[in-house]
């Protein structure tokens, strides 16, 4: 599947901008259930339903990397029940963060040979090419994956994948990165 990453970027309105301000109150507000929070399943449904990105909405793991990221990025005016939610405040960042995990799912995927959600060393070894023109060379593949590999459990999960792609600065060659992160 291919991803237009310019429309992508189109519905994620992040930048500081009074427009945008608007564009994101807007669509705070068709996913909120009224309280003025969002919880994960309403931005989950929100994702399919207002923003309409089917490929983000099928990346379980990277909207709940953004939403907890999000959620954790300011003292909640709600007391301890809002900690637990986003709040418009948090909006912005949220959907920085949806867009920088996808993007990371996407490398993920594309090196998850056979779909299983984690990638295995001779998945990684396979990969080689196209992870250095994400991320620069790597010499030792092997050890480049034990050292992803946190857990030791022979496999490199979304989790781990992320804190190392973070560090490296993993970028794709294929998406616009015409996105404001300021």
């Amino acid at each position: 599947m291919s991803i237009d990453w310019t429309d992508l970027n189109a519905k994620l309105p992040t930048e500081r901008t009074g427009a945008a301000k608007a564009k994101r109150k807007d669509l705070f507000k068709q996913m909120d259930a009224g309280n003025g929070i969002l919880s994960l399943a309403e931005v989950d449904k929100g994702i399919r339903d207002v923003l309409k990105i089917d490929e983000i909405f099928d990346a379980k793991a990277a909207i709940m990397r953004a939403f907890q990221i999000a959620k954790k990025r300011g003292v909640s005016s709600r007391g301890a029940m809002g900690d637990d939610y986003i709040e418009f405040k948090e909006f912005r960042f949220f959907l920085l963060s949806l867009r920088q995990y996808f993007e990371y799912w996407e490398a993920f995927a594309r090196t998850d040979a056979d779909g299983d959600k984690r990638i295995s060393l001779f998945e990684f070894h396979h990969a080689q090419e196209k992870i250095e023109v994400w991320v620069g060379p790597i010499g030792d593949m092997e050890g480049e994956f034990a050292k992803i590999d946190k857990n030791g459990g022979g496999h490199i999960l979304f989790d781990e994948f992320c804190e190392w792609a973070i560090a490296k600065n993993l970028d794709l060659e294929d998406d616009d990165d015409n996105i404001v992160l300021e």
